[in-house]
């Protein structure tokens, strides 16, 4: 019995100590949704704007899109149709036009026609691994159908659609490169991306093996990065591309905790290190004090009798002298009795008192620890930084869509960043909020003088949520630099109100080591 309990206990702990694989955080995979577009072809009748056929894309850039090549097939040999590019949020759709056309690889490019801005997509180089997450994202045929959709609802932006899968690595398609994966997709899904758990591009959808075989599957292909790369590559584009891994939410806030945990060990064990030393050293510096103190108290009561002794045989000898009448020697003998009776005196009550041996022991403590790494840590003067060049601290960061390159920075003491960007001051520190009009993105970036830490929390929001973080940016003015304390106290209450529009997380967390340049 008891050697059963044994192995279920080795079992459980098995179990336990197994690390679970971490979800996607589905803020992230909303994040990249922003940038897949519906791709339609329209042509002109008699009856007005018809609707040809439509896929899916993903944007590489501000009017630029990336789809299939059997996306457009029909506008190749049809110039009198029309690309509509709808982007997942906005008003409204814009025409485009294609610029690149690769059957071979199906794939294939297109620009906007007229003026827009969409968000564009962070394409993943990284190695795909057997087994891993990944989200097709796209705009499916028959979810369309089921909803009951119009050739106009095909032209006014829709949220697309997100379906959950596994890649099973070594199968591709003999013709070109691509992603064997079980993340559903139907008609309609062509040329949307397949993503990683942290919304980063990995392929682009094509097809399912039901279209080769006439039966259903839960089997699909995407086009791999590598082929999307050598084609954006060889039509000049240059589109946002990471290769770092890929750590969910979860994963990255287990991790903080666990090092702000292990901080905290640390700072207590050097916090017990310092109260071990100081007790060692306040306990020698006691004995001794002890010592110090009985000695010195013994030698001034030895001193006070040995001056009373003297004086009362001077006082003898002052009255003997005065019975032989001479007035000289009996006046030098009393005026040595009379100092050396003082002696005495002063020398009894200069005596230390048993009391002072705790205090001169602390002195003497204080004087012989030498400063712990803490203390000096903490009581460090500031220094007043002209030029920093700030590392990625890759183990502190979540990295999902950013490029990690040196940051430089220059700081001074009043919160000015590069001599043009004043920083706001609360409780929290240094701050500075961005929010451009050029992109749907939410930044705080901060800095701690004190660590030499430059930080960047960056938001990936919808156009409603941007829209709201605008209004409230919009309704306060960030001072020019050198406003001095008061200014930068108005500037982090004024930030508070955008910050609590914040979700509680940022999708992306950058954390920068700072050191001085020369």
């Amino acid at each position: 019995m008891r050697s059963v309990v044994s192995l279920l206990c080795l079992i459980v702990l098995a179990f336990v100590a197994v690390p679970q694989r971490l979800a996607a955080d589905p803020a992230d995979i909303a994040a990249a949704a922003r940038g897949v577009v519906r791709v339609v072809l329209i042509s002109d009748n008699e009856d007005g704007v018809g609707l040809v056929g439509h896929g899916s894309g993903f944007a590489v850039g501000p009017n630029l899109v990336v789809t299939n090549a059997h996306v457009v097939e029909p506008l190749m040999n049809n110039q009198t149709m029309r690309i509509g590019v709808v982007p997942s949020q906005g008003k409204s759709g814009y025409f485009a036009r294609v610029i690149a056309y690769s059957p071979r690889n199906d794939l294939a490019l297109l620009k906007l026609s007229e003026a827009g801005s969409l968000v564009p997509s962070t394409l993943f180089t990284g190695a795909v691994t057997d087994g891993q997450d990944v989200w097709a994202v796209g705009y499916p045929g028959n979810v369309d159908v089921a909803q009951g959709f119009s050739a106009a609802d095909y032209m006014t932006p829709t949220q697309p659609v997100k379906t959950h899968g596994n890649v099973s690595a070594g199968r591709s398609n003999r013709q070109f490169e691509t992603l064997l994966h079980s993340a559903q997709i139907a008609s309609g899904n062509s040329g949307g991306p397949l993503l990683d758990a942290c919304g980063r591009v990995m392929g682009a959808n094509s097809y399912g093996t039901q279209a080769a075989s006439g039966a259903d599957s839960s089997f699909y292909f995407a086009v791999s990065m590598r082929e999307i790369s050598r084609f954006l590559l060889a039509n000049g584009v240059k589109a946002a591309m990471t290769g770092e891994p890929c750590r969910s939410q979860a994963e990255f806030l287990s991790a903080e905790e666990q090092r702000l945990a292990d901080e905290k060990a640390a700072a207590d064990d050097l916090s017990r290190a310092d109260a071990d030393k100081q007790g060692a050293a306040l306990a020698k510096a006691t004995r001794e004090a002890e010592l110090d103190v009985i000695a010195t108290r013994e030698n001034r009561m030895a001193l006070s009798g040995l001056a009373l002794l003297l004086a009362l045989l001077a006082g003898g000898t002052a009255f003997v002298m005065g019975q032989q009448n001479k007035a000289r020697e009996r006046k030098i003998a009393t005026i040595a009795a009379g100092a050396l009776l003082i002696g005495a005196v002063v020398a009894w009550f200069s005596r230390p008192a048993i009391s002072e041996i705790d205090s001169r022991a602390k002195e003497m403590a204080a004087s012989q620890m030498p400063t712990s790494a803490a203390s000096e840590t903490s009581s460090a003067p500031l220094v007043k930084d002209t030029a920093l060049i700030c590392v990625i601290d890759s183990a502190r960061s979540r990295i999902t869509v950013s490029p990690t390159t040196d940051v430089p920075v220059s700081w001074s003491a009043d919160g000015c960043v590069n001599a043009k960007t004043q920083y706001g001051l609360s409780g929290d520190g240094w701050s500075r909020i961005l929010a451009p009009n050029s992109e749907d993105t939410v930044t705080i970036a901060a800095y701690d003088p004190a660590t030499r830490a430059y930080v960047t929390n960056r938001y990936l929001l919808d156009a409603e949520a941007m829209a709201k973080v605008r209004l409230a940016r919009g309704k306060y003015k960030p001072p020019s630099c050198g406003g001095g304390e008061a200014e930068a106290r108005r500037l982090g209450d004024a930030q508070a109100a955008v910050k609590a529009l914040l979700p509680g997380q940022p999708n992306e967390r950058l954390v920068y080591k700072c050191s001085a340049t020369r």
